[in-house]
């Protein structure tokens, strides 16, 4: 049997008057076939697409509602088994401009992933980066590399690329809980490896202890083990408890209070979920944050090289992305286009506004391509 390869279709060069293009000419008209032929293209017919004057995402802002979200994964937690074949009940968010992938950004892939009480999601590991943001329930267990770690609201769990982990639900309730994890940008780099594990998890695995083995050793602030020196490209500690996250934002609106400059702006503070081993982010590829605006407070205008997506933790607000804004309450989600603008603004009579955003900053940081632009919006009240 003969294979033929497939030649792909040329790109269709016209000459046409425009400025800084050459004047239409049979000899002009020549070259582009004899480009086609050989499958070329000339940067002058292209320059304005592949080198803009700024950033032009593909991706466009969009919000997605968690009640609906939630209503739809707990059908599905119904109707859909979880097994080897789809491994997992993850329902990815589709940005409505890249053409129907399950990706939240073009680099970034968002999910609401869901699992019945008993289930069991079986043992897998692959290349690209994730990591696990509870946003409701209790009751599940994530096993890593055999470490049982407990999932609860507001807990933060990093995964890095190739380690096995698989899900028990333990509880008499469902669980649902994002994930994050840079699928498109392995996929468009063509760096992807995936492999099945075990069916079945062991009975020692399946314990609910307080703390994993990862907290035990690496839980502790400001603490290292000595037999742990050696810097790991993905955080050793699997599970940043909400207890700390929620206190170390209420100490920096406090100290704000007392005088001491140490927000991002007035009522806004954040917290960068960060690699004991080496102060960078928990994931090569993916940088995680929470932050709190107090109520009738709101953050500075930023723009930046890189996409991000943001969940609502809790609390209600305004939130503006480029020429987009909504009313945003717990658990809705939305994204953040590369070189758009975000802003948001806390509800008078809130609390706060939490926001868990994370972004795909260390993928450019390492290519010396990030930039970042912080403004006073004009009239605003901040």
């Amino acid at each position: 049997m003969s294979v033929t390869n497939a030649v792909p279709s040329p790109v269709r060069l016209s000459a046409v008057a425009a400025p800084g293009q050459p004047e239409p000419s049979p000899a002009l008209e020549k070259l582009y076939r004899g480009f086609e032929q050989e499958l070329l293209v000339p940067l002058w017919t292209e320059i304005g697409d592949l080198m803009p004057q700024a950033p032009q995402s593909k991706a466009s802002p969009h919000l997605w509602r968690w009640d609906r979200l939630l209503e739809l994964a707990d059908e599905a937690g119904r109707i859909v088994p979880v097994g080897r074949g789809g491994e997992r009940r993850a329902i990815a968010l589709a940005n409505p401009a890249l053409g129907g992938r399950p990706y939240a950004t073009p680099t970034l892939w968002a999910a609401i992933q869901y699992l019945m009480p008993g289930e069991d999601a079986p043992e897998h590991r692959h290349t690209q980066h994730a990591f696990r943001f509870v946003v409701e329930g209790e009751g599940v267990w994530t096993v890593v590399n055999g470490d049982s770690i407990r999932m609860s609201r507001g807990d933060f769990l990093p995964q890095g690329g190739w380690n096995w982990h698989a899900h028990h639900n333990a509880a008499s309730e469902p669980m649902a809980w994002i994930d994050g994890l840079d699928i498109p940008f392995s996929y468009y780099t063509e760096s992807s490896f995936f492999e099945f594990g075990r069916d079945k998890l062991n009975e020692a695995e399946l314990i609910s202890p307080q703390f994993s083995r990862s907290e035990r050793l690496w839980g502790h602030p400001g603490l290292r083990p000595v037999s742990q020196l050696e810097s790991t490209p993905s955080s050793p500690l699997l599970a940043y408890r909400w207890v700390d996250t929620d206190r170390a934002l209420d100490e920096q609106l406090a100290l704000e209070e007392e005088g001491h400059a140490v927000t991002l702006s007035s009522g806004h503070a954040a917290v960068r979920y960060t690699n004991p081993t080496n102060g960078r982010d928990v994931l090569p590829t993916i940088r995680t944050e929470m932050h709190r605006v107090r109520g009738g407070a709101g953050t500075l205008a930023r723009r930046e090289v890189g996409s991000s997506v943001f969940q609502v933790f809790d609390g209600q607000g305004t939130v503006t992305v480029g020429e987009h804004q909504w009313q945003v309450r717990r658990g809705d989600m939305f994204v953040v286009p590369s070189w758009a603008s975000f802003q948001a603004q806390a509800d008078a009579d809130q609390a706060s506004l939490d926001l868990f955003r994370f972004s795909d900053t260390p993928i450019f940081e390492a290519l010396h391509a990030q930039r970042v632009e912080v403004t006073q919006p004009t009239g605003s009240s901040l």
